[in-house]
């Protein structure tokens, strides 16, 4: 269970990192991304292997960031757009 706690921590934080890098413009502070990213791993990873049991690492470290990824998506903010005006009005 260890191992499958650092290596989901470790995945949830590549995964942040590479959202930090992709759309930092549309996320929150770095730090909070970054915490987000990795506890949202471990959750999933814990979820995940109380739901399977012991022996299934791979399910456990997929089911982790399958977590830590809506977790990330709910941090994100809209596009900013220009507002478009008709020119009837």
């Amino acid at each position: 269970m260890f191992l499958e706690a650092l290596g989901s921590a470790l995945l949830g934080f590549a995964l942040a990192w590479a959202a930090v890098h992709r759309l930092s413009g549309r996320l929150p502070a770095r730090g909070r991304v970054l915490v987000t990213g990795s506890l949202g791993a471990v959750f999933g990873a814990l979820v995940t292997h109380g739901a399977l049991g012991p022996g299934h690492f791979l399910a456990t470290l997929t089911g982790a960031v399958a977590v830590a990824a809506v977790l990330l998506s709910l941090l994100l903010r809209p596009a900013s757009r220009r507002l478009r005006r008709s020119a009837a009005v």
